[in-house]
């Protein structure tokens, strides 16, 4: 009898889903689906002049943060503030901010709404 194979063994295995914990008390705040993808910006190009170094052709820096889509833990939002904070619903740890009106990110792009995270503050886990 010949067996039957599945396509499990088709070459490219699917990357397993990326959840974000926050680094205090292990509380799952993001998945990768939640979050806002940007484009790398110009890195100090895109800043005031007075927050430009003398060395402005240098590479952009990594993003610290990530972007994400307003969730119901965010308490902040769901009060209908224009912008605050952002703090774990489990430990009151402060995870990031929020601005309706965007915000720049360290790499030079404006994010528009900006639900910001900062990479610090939480844990990227593979499940």
């Amino acid at each position: 009898m010949e067996s039957t194979q599945n396509n499990t063994n088709s070459g490219s295995d699917p990357k397993p889903p990326v959840i974000y914990r926050c680094k205090k008390c292990r509380r799952i705040v993001a998945t990768e689906e939640h979050v806002v993808s940007h484009n790398r910006g110009e890195g100090q190009k895109c800043f005031k002049w007075k927050k430009r170094n003398a060395d402005s052709d240098m590479e952009p820096p990594e993003c610290s943060s990530i972007f994400v889509e307003p969730m119901k833990w965010m308490e902040a939002v769901e009060g209908g503030c224009v912008e605050d904070k952002l703090q774990c619903i489990g430990c009151k740890a402060r995870l990031g901010s929020f601005n309706w009106a965007g915000m720049q990110c360290n790499c030079g792009t404006w994010i528009n709404p900006a639900f910001q995270l900062h990479k610090s503050r939480i844990d990227e886990c593979r499940v």
